[in-house]
């Protein structure tokens, strides 16, 4: 405000109009932060905490019972996004809520010229712990389509140590995109309503700034392209054996495990597309629309946009834990059976409805006719 008032010229016809707009540009940096209530937060770190912890749980119980066999790849990567999902949400929530109990200027806080130690660090925390899922569950669905389509070329060439360095891979992959704005390839800024850091995609936006964001956005949805074309190959491999009906005993309990698997990749494929794809999307054209139009008029509507897609993608990491908590061959076992019983109960009263119907359509004329003029032949009695 200070600013505005001793850059203008008092006797310029257009004081009023450059005014205004230099305070609109200065404003947002300058204002405190609102009195929010961080009880909405808090508990959706804790649900987030208790649930993967749970999910944790599960999947380390299923991984030593399945050491030796071909499913302790698929759960080794299972356990190793959920372990990112909670250090995620402990990491980036413990900041967060810092943020909430602040009550100071933003401008003192670290502005998006000069953001502080603690925006950045944040802003590596959104990157690298929205990445690494996405990278997980793309390397899970990619797996589990060779253990199912070439299931001899996976017992040769997946084995647990190989697994562990695509694990690392991974990590080091997604550590490696959340490093670049340290090497001036991008920036991370605090967002509205300056209780978070994403990428510079709303003012003042760069080429690198634009670059990294695309970059971004383009593995993400690589990832997830990726891991819905490898779960369609393997649930129409699943479709055809089962309709082929020609595998032992032993291929079937096999196949189960492969259903279970594949159920699950789906549901985290699904849960992360809804949860992320706003975020991509909003963060990319916000982005594109700042770097050709730095005074583009939907600038606050992006803003609220921007923060219902970070909502939407801190949710994935409360739902994730649900898929396998939920998703489970026992849990299945059981919706099968409920809905084969409650089939088999509709298609018995079909078919009493049905037997009903044919008789009396199958009843001989005659006696409908003697039935008719019995009931018409009926003596009437009066009361006087």
């Amino acid at each position: 405000m200070l600013l505005a008032m001793t850059t203008c010229d008092p006797h310029s016809p257009n004081h009023n109009n450059t005014t205004t707009t230099i305070v609109e540009r200065i404003e947002p940096r300058n204002a405190t932060l609102a009195k929010n209530n961080p009880m909405g937060a808090a508990l959706t770190m804790t649900l987030g905490i208790l649930f993967n912890v749970v999910a944790l749980i599960i999947l380390a119980k299923a991984y030593n019972r399945f050491r030796r066999r071909s499913k302790a790849t698929f759960l080794l990567l299972a356990s190793s996004l959920v372990a990112t999902d909670l250090a995620g949400h402990v990491v980036s929530g413990a900041l967060v809520l810092r943020r909430y109990s602040q009550e100071v200027p933003f401008s003192l806080c670290g502005d998006s010229a000069d953001p502080d130690a603690s925006c950045l660090f944040l802003g590596g925390c959104l990157v690298f712990f929205g990445l690494c899922p996405l990278f997980l569950g793309c390397a899970m669905a990619a797996e589990r389509c060779m253990g199912i389509t070439r299931p001899l070329l996976h017992a040769r060439q997946v084995t647990t140590a190989r697994a562990k360095i695509a694990l690392a891979l991974i990590l080091l992959l997604a550590l490696s995109v959340a490093l670049l704005p340290f090497f001036s390839v991008g920036a991370y800024t605090y967002q509205y309503p300056w209780t978070w850091c994403f990428i510079r995609v709303m003012e003042d936006t760069r080429a690198t700034d634009l670059a990294f964001v695309m970059l971004f956005c383009s593995l993400a949805f690589s990832s997830l392209a990726v891991a819905f074309v490898c779960n369609t190959i393997s649930g129409v491999a699943l479709v055809k054996a089962r309709l082929r009906r020609r595998s032992c005993h032993q291929r079937w309990s096999a196949q189960s495990h492969d259903t279970e698997m594949v159920v699950q990749l789906v549901g985290i494929m699904v849960t992360s597309c809804i949860c992320w794809s706003p975020l991509l999307l909003f963060g990319l054209i916000s982005g594109i629309k700042s770097f050709s139009d730095p005074l583009f008029k939907d600038r606050d509507t992006y803003r609220g946009l921007l923060v219902t897609g970070v909502r939407m993608a801190t949710c994935n990491q409360i739902l994730d834990p649900w898929v396998y908590i939920l998703l489970r061959r026992s849990i299945l076992r059981k919706i099968y059976r409920i809905t084969k019983r409650q089939a088999s109960l509709r298609g018995s009263t079909f078919r009493s409805l049905h037997r009903d119907m044919s008789s009396i359509k199958s009843q001989p004329p005659e006696e409908k006719s003697e039935e008719g003029r019995g009931k018409d032949a009926q003596p009437l009695t009066f009361t006087v």
